[in-house]
């Protein structure tokens, strides 16, 4: 094939170079899941060097195998290489940082859901294809089953790090109910980490999480009951436009309401279902108003999350409004306002997400 335009050779390669790096990176993000269901990273995060037999022992695994695994991490700097004399076994540990991101789901430094994610989209791409040919949306519950489980560990580390001590007390007068005795509905809970945060911190309030998915609310229930907050927190299988009750002091949408078909109707549903004086918080990936404002990592990440599972999912809804997850502050105010709310700030942020206040 024969170009018009001239080809800069150094430029050429240097994207080529960038490439490459990033098919490692993709052939390797397979291998990350397989650490983290067979216990590899778990078994090294003492720190001690380990050759693959040693690892194979501590794993139950092939040591062949694990020897490749090894060596493969190591490459992409997941594990660490320890310096060998003479013909001994290589061996390898883990550095802190490496076991914290790789181990400590209770970090919001842990990574280990974005690649369950990631996983989950590679296994549905015969259906996007189509989507893409056909303009058709992907229901939520139309993919992979470890979307909703990767989804739950990706985002649980942020709410244990921001919801209760950053988050809550950035929406003003939120504490003081919370704490004294408040009516909480978590609108689109998946899995319920979130909802059940909150409940474990506020024992006087009340929390129901809502969601049209029924495999998650079951898995909600089943982790509220091992917790021990069956009696503060109810999960309840509903849509974000006919979710049951009123008088809530505070409706809760974590990293959903871009997802949703028609997010006007749902937060027109939610003002209906406030108390007077009741809050919204709206928490949004973190995104500028234009697609320039998003050209980072961040803004990358969540355009690609954004085509293969937040648009279609709109899509398969009524209106299909299909906001995207960057939809951005200004595109959210707009929705807000549309749907009556006259109060909107953004109350705080995170590099990952921004937390919006919506008052009626």
């Amino acid at each position: 094939m024969s170009y018009v335009r001239a080809v800069d050779e150094d430029k050429l390669e240097a994207f080529v170079g960038q490439v490459i790096t990033e098919l490692g990176a993709i052939a390797a993000a397979p291998l990350v899941v397989l650490g983290d269901k067979l216990g590899l990273y778990r078994a090294m995060v003492d720190g001690d060097p380990v050759t693959a037999a040693d690892l194979a022992a501590r794993t139950g695994t092939a040591e062949r195998y694990v020897r490749e695994w090894l060596a493969a991490q190591a490459a992409g700097g997941y594990v660490t290489l320890d310096a060998q004399d003479g013909d001994d076994p290589n061996r390898y540990h883990l550095e802190p940082e490496q076991a914290v991101a790789l181990t400590d789901e209770s970090s919001p430094a842990c990574v280990l859901g974005g690649f369950e994610i990631a996983g989950a989209v590679g296994s549905g791409l015969p259906r996007l294809m189509e989507a893409f040919r056909s303009g058709a949306g992907i229901g939520w519950h139309e993919q992979d089953p470890s979307l909703f489980s990767g989804t739950a560990r990706f985002f649980r580390p942020g709410y244990l790090a921001n919801l209760v001590d950053a988050w809550l007390p950035a929406l003003d007068g939120a504490i003081e109910r919370l704490s004294s005795g408040a009516k909480v509905a978590d609108v689109g809970c998946g899995y319920g980490h979130s909802t059940l945060v909150m409940a474990e911190a506020f024992p006087a309030s009340r929390f129901v999480g809502v969601d049209y998915h029924q495999e998650s609310v079951a898995a909600a229930r089943k982790l509220a009951a091992d917790a021990g907050l069956g009696g503060r927190a109810t999960f309840e299988v509903a849509g974000a436009q006919d979710f049951p009750g009123t008088g809530y002091d505070l409706l809760c949408y974590f990293d959903c309401l871009h997802d949703m078909g028609d997010p006007v109707g749902a937060l027109r549903h939610a003002r209906e279902a406030l108390a007077e004086d009741g809050i919204v918080m709206l928490v949004e990936p973190a995104a500028g108003d234009t697609v320039a404002d998003n050209m980072n990592p961040i803004g990358r990440l969540f355009y690609a999350a954004s085509t293969s599972i937040c648009t279609p999912a709109s899509l398969s809804q009524d209106v299909g409004a299909a906001l995207g997850a960057q939809a951005g502050e200004a595109r959210l105010r707009v929705v807000a306002e549309e749907a009556g709310f006259t109060g909107f700030r953004r109350a705080t942020e995170t590099p990952v997400n921004m937390v919006l206040e919506l008052r009626p």
